[in-house]
């Protein structure tokens, strides 16, 4: 089923469209009315996190968000941070910071144990440092940077980027595969790859400038090397963290047509109602009618039954009279 497209319509625009169908609406009744659904919503939103944390691998990456400050001339820049539970705990949850310390994930990551997936940014150090979670570097962070170095360094770039199509193609065929044949398959195919990479990676440090596209490239590579190879250990991790930053698509489209939040208040509302619009659209749910039905059902629902409400319970209630008529 092929999902209806949000419009990311900023409020300023709705009142307008209001208006010429004859409903007055101001803006600031529009922001009241999202500011009281995110607060109605958001223990639900904590639901979801907290079965998040349960997962084994949580993928994660995060985006800018411009933010209206009153004390300044210009918006200053803040962060919403995406982390996507595994299988077991379908959950994307969004979290919103002023910025882009280490305290956001610090702090969403909070008694996490498991893998971790994201970029190589040093906000994440301290959480591995922990020992409790072990690092999954991005295939695909690593392959860019080898992609950018192809018009000053071709030849070099180019047979990087073969090693990585070699890599990709082994994931191709092991997609489909149960968890334990595609750790075997990685084993036996990828894992030689990576070997070769390796070696071809050592022998050509030492003749590139370190400052050069490739010399990036091949640097990046080198210190992210563990984690890079971390996914052939395991079936249910991952080459890339491409999901993480498929997630975060929505936020760079809606960015387009709202521009900024008006708040840091305003910029936590959007996380929660983005977690929920996110994780409808991962079980394939129409975004709306999981939405009119939460808050038709949230004022007078159990508060220690809220797991009921979220979007993977909702389709799996979905679907439970199908398969039992099946």
């Amino acid at each position: 089923m092929r999902l209806p497209r949000a419009t990311h319509l900023p409020l300023a625009r709705q009142t307008g469209i209001f208006a010429r169908h004859g409903i007055e609406l101001s803006r600031s009744t529009l922001c009241d009315w999202v500011g009281r659904a995110a607060e109605l919503a958001a223990p639900v939103v904590s639901e979801m996190r907290r079965d998040l944390l349960a997962s084994k691998v949580i993928h994660t990456d995060d985006t800018l968000v411009p933010v209206l400050d009153r004390s300044r001339e210009k918006t200053r820049t803040a962060r919403l941070w995406v982390y996507l539970g595994d299988r077991g705990h379908p959950n994307t949850v969004f979290d919103f910071t002023p910025d882009r310390s280490r305290d956001g994930p610090a702090t969403f990551l909070k008694g996490y144990a498991g893998y971790l997936q994201a970029d190589a940014y040093s906000v994440y150090d301290g959480i591995y440092a922990g020992g409790l979670v072990s690092e999954v570097a991005c295939m695909a962070h690593a392959r860019r940077k080898f992609y950018d170095a192809r018009e000053s360094d071709p030849a070099r770039a180019f047979t990087a980027l073969a090693f990585v199509r070699q890599l990709y193609q082994i994931e191709a065929r092991a997609r489909d595969l149960p968890a334990d044949q595609r750790a075997a398959m990685r084993q036996r195919h990828a894992v030689p790859v990576l070997d070769g990479f390796a070696l071809w990676i050592q022998r050509e440090s030492s003749r590139v400038l370190p400052k050069s596209p490739l010399g990036e490239a091949i640097t990046y590579a080198q210190l992210q090397w563990q984690a890079l190879r971390r996914y052939t250990e395991d079936g249910d991790l991952s080459i890339d963290n491409n999901a993480a930053e498929r997630a975060l698509r929505a936020v760079a489209v809606g960015r387009k047509n709202w521009i900024f939040a008006g708040s840091d208040e305003g910029g936590r509302r959007a996380a929660i109602l983005y977690s929920l619009i996110a994780s409808a659209r991962r079980h394939g749910l129409d975004p709306y009618a999981y939405l009119r039905d939460l808050f038709e059902r949230l004022p007078t629902h159990p508060h220690d039954r809220l797991t009921e409400l979220t979007p993977a319970a909702w389709a799996q209630a979905l679907h439970q009279p199908a398969e039992a008529a099946a």
